[in-house]
């Protein structure tokens, strides 16, 4: 029998997703009638159109990866609402 090496192809989701991890049980219907369900450790996800939907813990935790922590959002600082050198802000 004759084996080939095939070359193994690298793969990424295409979409971010935002993700909670539930801690009691959810049930809803989404808006194409669709019923979803899970229990505490499955997770609620949210897709960038705004639609959600459950995934089993198992199911979740071996196909994504979180990107890091949330982060603050952060917001430009422009000259004006920097206080004067040596003045305390509020004072």
């Amino acid at each position: 029998m004759h084996v080939r090496t095939i070359e193994w192809n690298v793969y990424r989701t295409r979409f971010l997703i935002k993700a909670r991890q539930l801690t009691q049980p959810l049930s809803f219907v989404d808006g194409l009638g669709r019923e979803h369900s899970g229990q505490p450790g499955d997770y609620l996800m949210e897709s960038s159109d705004g639609t959600r939907r459950i995934v089993p813990r198992h199911f979740f935790e071996d196909v994504y990866v979180a990107m890091g922590p949330p982060r603050k959002p952060v917001w430009p600082v422009s000259a004006a609402w920097m206080p004067a050198a040596g003045t305390r802000r509020g004072a």
